[in-house]
């Protein structure tokens, strides 16, 4: 028996779809978000105007960080204690949300010692805070999924919650939001929603609803995902911040995989974005795992549904399309910290997702995986 859950109470969408703040029932906001984008492109403002026209009392705590810790988490609970809301609303990227999200949760809980209960347990309910998200990249569908990442920044590692209690009650999914987004921003986001797709479709645990939505959602971004980036026009804009909610929707119920422990492992110690970890490792992911006969079954199958023979070449094609680099070394790993701390790198990249990758990963697998990302080189494309 599997209990299946892809959302909270309602998603929203369409163009405009951020007025649904005018009926939400609240007395108090608490507005989460990161530094600056959700600010310059009039989000914000929006959001404020909407609430307060309804004499919703509201707070702005902005200034999450691309890859939150503990103290900014614990940052943004000591100021609703001060404001005392009843609903977060976060708003922009991943970071935000999944910040906003945990604050929700421990403000419920105020005895609860986070560290303490990350490892040991987190609540498994929500009832007194009204989580709503608005995603302003398209990447990483945190407004429907039960995780958030947090950054301990002691152990140079980022690690997942899971919890029904970290399911946002209500996802607004409005496109013109995302129309500010930077190209290269809209490629790092996109390729994390294509990596959710793929890595939930081959994961161990996905049963038939799981599969046909991250299915859809490859043939959908690899159609749409090269215009969002090049051209920005709202159309794509908008396929791609529903298909990468779709994948959030899919891995919730099941799961992803390696090129994720691996991009928690970087990301945690170089503070690089999820998303580009993600892209530029996926196409060794794919080649990697393709050693499993039922496994490389799939990404055949997947690769006919994009029109492609291989998948491995036709990310890494859609990869240099929007100008995702081939290699960690690219994207600024400085070699002699890679060195240096290969092994501590090696170990935590074999945590978390890793865990549930469709193909089980060695010490020595992982060891030489990483060598060839690092540099580009050694894999047969």
């Amino acid at each position: 028996m599997k209990e299946l859950r892809f959302h909270g109470r309602l998603i929203v969408t369409g163009r405009g779809s951020l007025s649904r703040l005018e009926s939400i029932n609240s007395k108090r906001a608490f507005v989460v978000t990161g530094g600056k984008s959700m600010f310059a492109n009039g989000t914000i403002e929006r959001i404020e105007g909407i609430l307060k026209g309804r004499s919703i009392d509201v707070m702005v705590h902005s200034g999450v960080p691309v890859n939150p810790g503990f103290f900014a988490v614990t940052e943004g609970i000591a100021a609703m204690r001060e404001f005392k809301p009843d609903t977060v609303i976060a708003v922009g990227g991943g970071a935000a949300m999944d910040a906003g999200k945990l604050m929700a949760l421990f403000y419920e809980y105020a005895g609860l010692d986070m560290e303490a209960a990350f490892k040991s347990g987190l609540p498994q309910t929500r009832e007194l805070i009204q989580l709503i998200c608005i995603p302003g990249t398209s990447g990483t569908a945190a407004e429907v999924t039960p995780f958030a990442v947090m950054t301990y920044a002691a152990d140079k590692l980022k690690i997942g919650a899971r919890t029904p209690a970290l399911v946002p009650d209500l996802a607004i999914l409005d496109a013109e939001i995302t129309l500010s987004m930077p190209a290269h921003v809209a490629a790092e986001t996109g390729i994390d929603a294509l990596t959710h797709a793929i890595e939930c479709f081959t994961n161990p645990t996905v049963e038939e609803f799981s599969a046909c939505l991250s299915s859809g959602v490859v043939e959908g971004l690899f159609t749409h995902l090269k215009s969002s980036v090049l051209n920005g026009d709202i159309d794509s804009r908008e396929k791609v911040h529903h298909y990468q909610c779709m994948a959030g929707c899919a891995f919730s119920n099941a799961g992803t995989g390696m090129d994720h422990g691996i991009a928690h492992a970087f990301g945690g110690r170089f503070n690089l974005g999820h998303g580009l970890l993600n892209a530029v490792a996926l196409p060794y992911v794919i080649r990697f795992n393709s050693r499993d006969p039922l496994v490389r079954e799939r990404y055949a199958y997947l690769a006919r549904r994009i029109g492609a023979d291989d998948l491995a070449l036709a990310v890494l094609s859609l990869n240099q399309s929007i100008g995702i680099p081939a290699s960690f070394a690219a994207i600024g790993v400085p070699e002699a910290a890679f060195e240096e701390e290969f092994e501590s790198l090696v170990e935590n990249s074999l945590k978390g997702s890793t865990r549930a990758n469709p193909v089980p990963v060695t010490v020595e697998d992982m060891r030489e995986f990483l060598r060839k990302v690092y540099s580009g080189k050694g894999l047969s494309f």
